[in-house]
């Protein structure tokens, strides 16, 4: 798989950035709340696809031990300034979809937060699940983030006009029917449907735990977002936190992480 297409996206994106805004904290502060409900006292941490390891340093403060796998050397090297003295961290630069210098049953917690979006084949997608499931261990828990094509197409195209939905349909990129997507590498992100993902799964010997629309309406809400007071955000994080995996809210959501554990032998 030619990777060039990345690599150039990320060395001019300000990803920590992406996530620090309020609108964008919303996608971490949910991501973080379920990996804390797996966390246990010594859980031992892998997280492929790192970026500038805003996750992967968060769960290091805490005093995790954590492996990092980044393919962007960028990435690596402000993943590296990042890094303080006392964190149990490691970082290297690979891909997701070939896992061959970590052994099998390894970690407790595994995170696959990002590469899903940068795959178009399913037989892409499956190959980075399945080692990021080998290198778990029975009975742990995997996060594969994914990014929804009708939260995008709700926010980027009817709401802001960033995507040209009338061009995306005469080009077959949309289907003007079902609105359905076909993403290709120069488009970046491959966008994603529940049943897509649900399609993908199938193939694999796990339990799903959660699936959660993990920023909900902040992307398409994200001036009313940032604007709010503290205490007016902390009500709607409440807000969020409560109805993130009702099956009416998940299709609204630019982005989703699918929970799953990895089943016993």
């Amino acid at each position: 798989m030619d990777t060039t297409y990345i690599v150039n996206f990320y060395n001019n994106y300000d990803e920590d950035n992406r996530l620090a805004l309020r609108h964008g904290s919303v996608e971490f502060l949910t991501t973080m709340r379920y990996i804390e409900k797996y966390l246990k006292p010594n859980s031992k941490i892998i997280e492929i696809g790192a970026g500038t390891g805003r996750y992967s340093h968060a769960l290091a403060r805490q005093g995790y031990e954590v492996d990092s796998v980044e393919l962007v050397e960028h990435n690596i090297e402000v993943f590296k300034k990042n890094t303080l003295p006392n964190e149990l961290i490691t970082i290297r630069q690979g891909n997701a979809m070939d896992l061959s210098e970590f052994g099998d049953n390894q970690y407790d917690i595994t995170l696959l937060l990002g590469p899903l979006y940068h795959l178009y084949d399913k037989e892409d997608k499956q190959k980075a699940l399945s080692e990021a499931i080998r290198v778990t261990k029975p009975g742990g828990v995997i996060f594969a983030a994914y990014v929804l094509s009708d939260g995008c197409l709700l926010d980027e195209g009817f709401h802001r006009g960033n995507i040209n939905v009338k061009d995306y349909i005469r080009d077959g990129l949309i289907d003007g029917k079902t609105f359905t997507t076909k993403s290709q590498p120069k488009d970046l992100f491959e966008l994603v449907r529940k049943e897509d993902i649900d399609d993908l799964m199938s193939a694999f010997s796990v339990t799903r735990l959660h699936y959660v629309a993990t920023d909900g309406c902040a992307l398409f809400m994200r001036e009313a977002i940032d604007a709010m007071d503290d205490e007016t955000f902390q009500l709607y994080l409440k807000y969020h936190f409560s109805t993130c995996e009702r099956e009416d809210f998940l299709g609204v959501s630019s982005h989703a992480v699918d929970i799953f554990q990895k089943n016993p032998v």
